[in-house]
């Protein structure tokens, strides 16, 4: 008798009981996941409420709040349209290039307009193996300072890469 007592006294879990159970951990753990959340991180003001609490209203009026940007023409910085195009080798290959022009007096904007369209012109010749790799970068930067310099005569004292995206 204790044989079969053994083996028929088992009892069986039924599915149902573990996808409730499953169910209701995955509810805490998401409920729990969210309050936390909001509590480290909470929502950032709307226009309406910035409006209300005397931040800039719905017209544009008052200062702009976070942090000032860099690129400005105020500060001798022009960030240039995004250059993109496609390697000359393999010419499936797209990059996009994002540099701004740091000028040692006020910007020329017809001069940057003339760099952006020579640094176009540029990375239509460069094929992908010359640019990979961080000595490939090294060079790519070195021949557009270069060619920056050039054009500029001086004008424009440094080069600052933003974004390289090789697709």
């Amino acid at each position: 008798m204790d044989e079969t007592q053994g083996t028929e006294g088992g009892k069986k879990k039924s599915p149902l009981m573990l996808i409730v159970g499953v169910a209701a951990l995955t509810s805490i753990g998401g409920g729990g996941g969210w309050f936390l959340g909001n509590m480290i991180a909470p929502a950032a003001p709307t226009d309406e409420h910035a409006a209300t609490q005397g931040g800039a209203g719905a017209h544009g009026e008052g200062k702009e709040e976070g942090i000032p940007k860099i690129a400005t023409e105020a500060n001798g910085v022009v960030l240039l349209d995004p250059v993109t195009t496609n390697l000359a080798y393999p010419s499936d290959n797209w990059i996009r290039l994002e540099v701004a022009l740091a000028f040692k007096g006020p910007p020329e904007l017809p001069l940057a307009e003339e760099i952006h369209q020579d640094i176009l012109a540029y990375m239509r010749t460069v094929s992908l193996q010359q640019i990979e790799g961080p000595r490939g970068f090294q060079y790519l930067r070195d021949d557009i300072q270069e060619r920056v310099d050039l054009r500029s005569q001086g004008k424009v004292s440094k080069v600052l890469f933003r974004t390289m995206v090789i697709e």
